[in-house]
């Protein structure tokens, strides 16, 4: 049986395994349908993705708008080693399905303008499906209207060339498109829940995402947040690639 290969990008260790376990718990997930790589304390030379039934990319703090001079040698390696898969599955049409940094790194490879124009503070927000999104497999028959959680620093400002638009909402207008018939990518987290997020903000108080001061607020908010649809999005998408051979 292929496994599902899930990448993650996140330095902080305990943010790192708080999105895997999420992405196993929500995504209906064992231990053994996985192989996980940490793209940002690996050199990784190359990834055969044969080997895999899908690919599945988390968020990270690395902002990809900045200039590249600004941008750390890990950060660097992450972007290098995400085009040369890009490289590889696209043409192929693998299935992949790339969450908040894992948006905005397809996004880019695909030719969309990545800026801080669609930023948005850690929170629940109401988005909507779209008339193409409601005729995807992974989206059809799901409520038009659902609330999501999100938090990132920039975003697509337009659909990538080629892609279409699933998911948008007022704040942020790119917040799910596809790529051919199997490629997809998320500014919304699917995986995340309120406790999820809550740690989020915890360990991300001081990256730029919201004002230090602004934390417990946030907290407050999340606590309240109910956001269902999100995670049958990604369990749609494991169901519909999960290998049995």
């Amino acid at each position: 049986m292929k496994k599902f290969l899930i990448l993650q990008m996140r330095p902080e260790t305990e943010a790192s395994d708080s999105e895997f376990e999420a992405i196993l718990r929500y995504g209906g997930l064992s231990s053994e349908e996985v192989h996980r790589i940490r793209v940002e304390q690996e050199n990784i030379e190359d990834i055969d993705i044969n080997n895999y039934s899908a690919i599945i990319a988390g968020g990270s703090p690395f902002d990809i708008s900045i200039p590249e001079a600004k941008k750390s040698a890990t950060q660097k390696r992450v972007e290098v080693f995400f085009n040369s898969l890009f490289d590889k599955l696209i043409p192929l049409d693998f299935p992949f399905l790339g969450a908040c940094s894992g948006n905005g790194l397809l996004g880019r490879y695909c030719g969309a303008t990545i800026t801080n124009k669609y930023a948005e503070p850690l929170r629940s927000v109401e988005v909507w499906v779209t008339d193409e999104g409601a005729k995807d497999p992974v989206l059809k028959g799901l409520p038009k209207k659902f609330s999501a959680l999100v938090g990132h620093k920039e975003a697509c400002d337009a659909v990538p060339p080629g892609a279409v638009l699933l998911v948008s909402s007022d704040p942020c207008p790119v917040q799910m498109f596809r790529v051919k018939k199997n490629i997809y990518a998320t500014q919304f987290h699917p995986e995340a829940d309120a406790d999820e997020f809550i740690l989020r903000i915890k360990i991300y108080k001081y990256a730029g995402y919201f004002k230090p001061e602004e934390a417990e607020d946030l907290i407050s908010a999340i606590r309240q947040s109910n956001t269902p649809v999100p995670k049958k999005i990604l369990s749609r998408f494991i169901d519909r690639y999960r290998s049995t051979k």
